[in-house]
C-alpha cells in the first residue's frame, strides 16, 4: 500500500529546513532521517490492522445464491471487510467478485492463515473432496456471481445525486419556465433551462433540501437533494440567448420552475475493494437517510468526511455511540468546593461503515454491522 502524500513530503521538508537553520549538517541530517522514519513508522502502524479468524471458523463454506463477500468472510474473520489481506489473490482479482459464485467452496488454510476457493471434485472424487482453484474465473460471470456487499441496499444511491455542496448549487443551470406555464412537468414534457450546461445534454433534476449541518462545528456542510427525475437537451440556445430547451425524460416526481440540474454522474463502481483509509479519519454521522432518527443493518447514513479528508471508495469505518459527559460526585470539586466535575465516559463500538459514494467534503456509507442504533452525532473513525 502507498503511504507518501506530496503534503506530507512538504512537511518533511519543512521540518529540514527548520533544523538546518539551526543545527550543524550532519546532526540534521540524522535527526531528521529519524523524525521522518518515526513519522512514516507511526503512520503505517496506525494503517496496520489485525485480521485475526474467529476461534470457531469453520474449516470451509459452500457458497450459495444471495452470499456476499463480506457475508462469506464474517464467517471466518472477526472482520470481515479484511478478507483483501486473507484471500491468496491480488487486490485486481478481489477487485472483481466475479471469480466466486454458488456452488464454490471457501476453504480455511489454517496453515497459511487464508482463504481459498475451490471446486468439488467432479465423477470419482470422494464425497468432499474439492481441488483449489486460487486464480481468476470467469464462469460466475452474470446474475449468480458473488458480490461484495448487499448491492440493493445501495443501488438508488449510486446514480441519483444525494448531496449538493456549495459551488455546484450556486452555478446549477435551472428551469425558467415551462411550455404553455405548466406547473409541473412530466414525461415528453418540455423545459427551458438557462445556465452553463458545459457540454452537458443529459441532467437530473433535483431541489434543494435541508442543510446539512455539521455536528460539532455547527458549520453547514453542504445540502440535500431531492431527486426529481431527468431531462435531455433538444436545442441548445441560439446566439444571442442562454436559453436552452430540454425534454423531461423521465420524471420520478413532479418537477417544474427553480429546480435545478446537475449533470449525469458516469456509471458507478459494481465492484469494491474494502479497505481502511489512507490516512486518520474522525468523522461524525450527519444524516440518517429518509429523516429517521436511527438507523440499522444495510441503512445508509452520510458523514462530515469525503475524499479531501483520506476517504475514497471502499474505505471501512468503525462506528461509535459518543461517550457522553456525566458528573463525578466523588471528584475533586475544585477550589470552591461546588458542584461535581464532568468526566466524559468512552466512545462505545456499536458497528462498521462501507463507504460507497464520496463528494469533496461529505460521504455515504452503508451500515454493514451494528449492535446497536446509529444516530446523529455518533463517531465513524479509521479503525483501531
Amino acid at each position: 500500500m502507498h503511504f507518501g502524500k506530496p503534503s506530507q513530503a512538504v512537511r518533511h521538508a519543512d521540518l529540514t529546513d527548520i533544523f538546518m537553520k539551526n543545527f550543524s549538517t550532519h546532526r540534521v541530517s540524522l535527526l531528521a532521517a529519524a523524525l521522518i522514519c518515526g513519522m512514516t513508522a507511526v503512520s503505517a502502524q496506525a494503517r496496520t490492522l489485525r485480521c485475526d479468524f474467529k476461534p470457531n471458523a469453520p474449516d470451509s463454506h459452500t457458497v450459495v445464491k444471495g452470499d456476499t463477500l463480506w457475508d462469506i468472510s464474517g464467517t471466518f474473520l472477526e472482520k470481515p471487510w479484511c478478507w483483501p489481506q486473507v484471500w491468496g489473490m491480488n487486490k485486481e482479482e478481489i477487485a472483481n467478485p466475479h471469480w466466486i459464485f454458488p456452488g464454490q467452496i471457501v476453504w480455511f488454510d489454517r496453515n497459511a492463515g487464508r482463504l481459498r476457493l475451490g471446486n468439488r471434485i467432479d465423477g470419482n472424487g470422494a464425497a468432499g473432496d474439492y481441488k483449489l482453484s486460487p486464480q481468476l474465473r470467469t464462469q460466475g460471470l452474470g446474475k449468480d456471481a458473488v458480490s461484495a456487499i448487499p448491492a440493493g441496499a445501495i443501488e438508488p444511491f449510486l446514480s441519483q445525486p444525494l448531496i449538493v455542496e456549495d459551488d455546484e448549487l450556486k452555478n446549477a443551470p435551472r428551469i425558467i419556465s415551462t411550455r404553455e406555464n405548466r406547473v409541473f412537468l412530466g414525461k415528453d414534457d418540455k423545459a427551458y433551462v438557462r445556465g452553463d450546461l458545459k457540454g452537458g445534454t443529459s441532467f437530473q433534476v433535483y431541489r434543494p433540501g435541508k442543510p446539512l449541518v455539521d455536528p460539532i462545528t455547527k458549520k453547514v456542510v453542504g445540502t440535500e437533494a431531492f431527486y426529481l427525475g431527468t431531462l435531455k437537451l433538444s436545442k441548445e440556445a441560439e446566439a444571442g440567448s442562454d436559453v436552452h430547451t430540454f425534454t423531461v425524460a423521465s420524471a420520478k416526481e413532479e418537477m417544474g420552475k427553480g429546480d435545478l440540474l446537475m449533470a449525469m454522474p458516469p456509471m458507478p463502481m459494481q465492484n469494491y475493494v474494502p479497505h481502511p483509509p489512507e490516512m486518520d479519519v474522525q468523522a461524525h454521522v450527519l444524516a440518517i437517510y429518509g429523516g429517521v432518527t436511527h438507523a440499522g443493518q444495510n441503512q445508509v447514513v452520510s458523514i462530515n468526511r469525503g475524499k479531501l479528508d483520506g476517504l475514497d471508495v471502499g474505505s471501512v469505518l468503525q462506528l461509535y455511540h459518543r461517550g457522553k459527559v456525566v458528573s463525578d460526585p466523588g471528584g475533586d470539586k475544585g477550589w470552591f468546593g461546588m458542584g461535581d466535575p464532568k468526566v466524559k465516559l468512552p466512545d462505545e463500538e456499536v458497528g462498521n461503515l462501507f463507504i460507497f459514494r464520496v463528494f469533496k467534503h461529505i460521504s455515504y456509507g452503508l451500515i454493514m454491522q451494528v449492535t446497536e442504533p446509529v444516530e446523529v452525532g455518533d463517531v465513524a473513525k479509521s479503525a483501531e
